[in-house]
């Protein structure tokens, strides 16, 4: 009898148009036994398909339904640049995470797509946006038919001034230009985020911003 049985895999579709970004994110399905990469022509048949675009804009976000229109599909895009997609838009195609690439290691890679996927329960380490995975709160179903439905029960809740650095941060502001259109100091905008960060008990700004995107927080 086998020792240990290796259960719910994850089949991976991967689009990248740089190959060397392609053969980055081969590489991370490769390391991780949970995950299989899928060809392209089995994309509908992914339970997580990973998509690489430098930057994620309605453009951008449009290629997603003719890389797969089945209605349950769902994305995680790993974002090189920035993020300038409304996050309604993102959701509507099928977006339920996204890793920036400076923060996308193995370990990351797999935890965000089993997250996707619906195949972890515990809190991704890596950044992700939008507000589309509420893993294992808030939801109905499992696998590739979960559906998100309102907050996770046990997040807790950002203050308003927590709310506005947040979702400015998201929208790839950074702390001075943050300070600048919420006319506070650099230093209260640090000490704002510092605050965020240890009410969700997050490592960092990247972090913080994912998982109040995630929760629906912002």
């Amino acid at each position: 009898m086998p020792q240990h049985v290796l259960t719910e895999t994850v089949g991976v579709a991967l689009h990248a148009p740089d190959a060397l970004v392609r053969a980055g994110l081969a590489g991370f399905v490769a390391l991780d036994p949970r995950l299989h990469e899928l060809p392209h022509d089995r994309m509908r048949e992914a339970d997580a398909i990973v998509v690489a675009m430098e930057v994620a804009d309605t453009p951008a976000l449009d290629v997603l339904p003719r890389l797969c229109d089945e209605p349950d599909a769902r994305f995680l895009v790993v974002v090189g640049k920035q993020w300038r997609a409304d996050v309604t838009a993102a959701r509507r195609r099928g977006v339920r995470a996204v890793v920036w690439w400076d923060f996308c290691s193995p370990d990351v890679f797999t935890r965000s797509v089993r997250a996707v996927a619906g195949r972890d329960g515990g809190e991704p380490a890596a950044p992700r946006v939008p507000a589309l995975r509420q893993v294992g709160h808030g939801e109905s179903g499992t696998g590739r038919h979960t559906t998100v439905t309102g907050r996770p029960r046990t997040v807790p809740q950002l203050n308003s001034r927590e709310v506005d650095v947040l979702r400015l941060i998201a929208e790839g502001k950074q702390l001075d230009e943050i300070a600048t259109a919420l006319s506070y100091s650099e230093r209260t905008v640090r000490y704002i985020l510092y605050g965020a960060m240890k009410r969700t008990r997050t490592r960092n700004r990247a972090h913080a911003v994912s998982y109040a995107i995630r929760a629906g927080l912002i």
